[in-house]
């Protein structure tokens, strides 16, 4: 009697998974490239250490504190053009503060992407663009030939506005140049424009015989959720968007699968530089751990590396005052559960 009630069970349960909708799998069917990083925090864009050193918040235990928290990489958020004298030749000191980076974050088993951030003034003026963001990867590159595959360069994060697709594609091939001549395989990190939107991925014109190139995108979507309360933006008055619903976690889902397939297509492997959300606008936090979780479980779900925006200042994982981890927004990020589902 107990076969005849089993296979009867057996035989609804094969009938419900035929009729249900088909589910999103962890891994998708045919995987794109490897992405040599995994699950990183973006670090010192905004810390005094660059400037006076003696008031620097992030410290040299910080690296350790990062890799032992579950994160395998820093991107390092250079703003260099301001530390370029007349003949665009980079501060001595300042280059030895970056080695300092590089030194500490490599001791403590982290790998390093040495992000220029130099988009504001790459964006408002591609004339000096054109002159600056050339030097400093000519000096960069030099300097740091000698360092282990673990440290990569990203040529220039979120171009936008007057670098535009068109030019920005003409000065990708010069850029690399540049770099290839002292390190003809170490992986160089570009993104597209439109501040690195995953819509303007088709846009991107690479080399094709250069496999050591990873494409990067950040995500912010939905802008009003993400940076209701931000005091630099439009937005410093919203209060109350909301992030959750069904139809909220399919606009990402599908956003992902659009990079995704971009991705197989272009045989490129996916890196999601930037994303988070706001931290001071009154957002409540646990809405906050859910979307930057479902996040990075997506790019996860797809084989895309990430870093979260960012260590500290806003948006942050580590809070300074307390010396400690923000814990949800933490757990969300290294502790969440995996699934077998869309996230």
């Amino acid at each position: 009697m107990w076969k005849i009630v089993l296979l009867a069970a057996l035989a609804v349960v094969a009938a419900l998974e035929l009729s249900a909708p088909a589910r999103h799998e962890m891994h998708p069917t045919r995987a794109i490239e490897p992405v040599q990083f995994h699950r990183g925090v973006n670090i010192l864009g905004y810390d005094p250490l660059w400037t006076n050193p003696q008031k620097a918040r992030f410290q040299a235990r910080h690296f350790t504190d990062i890799r032992n928290g579950g994160f395998d990489f820093v991107r390092v958020n250079l703003f260099v053009f301001r530390h370029l004298d007349a003949q665009n030749r980079i501060d001595p000191k300042w280059l030895k503060r970056l080695d300092w980076v590089v030194a500490n974050a490599t001791k403590a088993g982290l790998g390093v992407i040495l992000d220029e951030h130099d988009f504001g003034t790459c964006s408002n003026d591609v004339a000096t663009c054109r002159v600056k963001l050339p030097a400093v990867w000519r000096q960069l590159s030099q300097r740091y030939r000698s360092q282990p595959p673990t440290v990569a360069f990203e040529l220039l994060n979120e171009p936008h506005g007057r670098l535009d697709s068109e030019t920005w594609n003409a000065m990708i091939p010069g850029l690399l140049s540049i770099v290839r001549a002292t390190n003809p395989t170490r992986t160089v990190i570009i993104g597209p424009t439109h501040w690195y939107s995953l819509s303007d991925l088709p846009a991107l014109s690479l080399p094709p015989n250069d496999r050591n190139i990873t494409v990067t995108f950040h995500y912010y979507g939905p802008y009003r959720f993400t940076h209701q309360g931000a005091s630099w933006s439009k937005l410093k008055d919203l209060r109350g968007v909301t992030w959750g619903s069904r139809s909220d976690r399919e606009g990402l889902r599908d956003n992902f699968d659009k990079v995704g397939a971009w991705a197989r297509n272009e045989r490129r492997p996916i890196l999601l530089g930037e994303f988070g959300t706001y931290d001071k606008g009154g957002t409540p936090i646990a809405m906050r751990a859910d979307y930057i979780g479902a996040v990075a479980c997506e790019a996860g779900r797809h084989g895309f590396g990430w870093a979260y925006w960012q260590f500290d200042g806003n948006f942050i994982v580590w809070d300074m005052s307390r010396d400690t981890w923000v814990r949800p927004i933490k757990d969300a990020l290294i502790n969440r559960r995996p699934s077998t589902t869309a996230c």
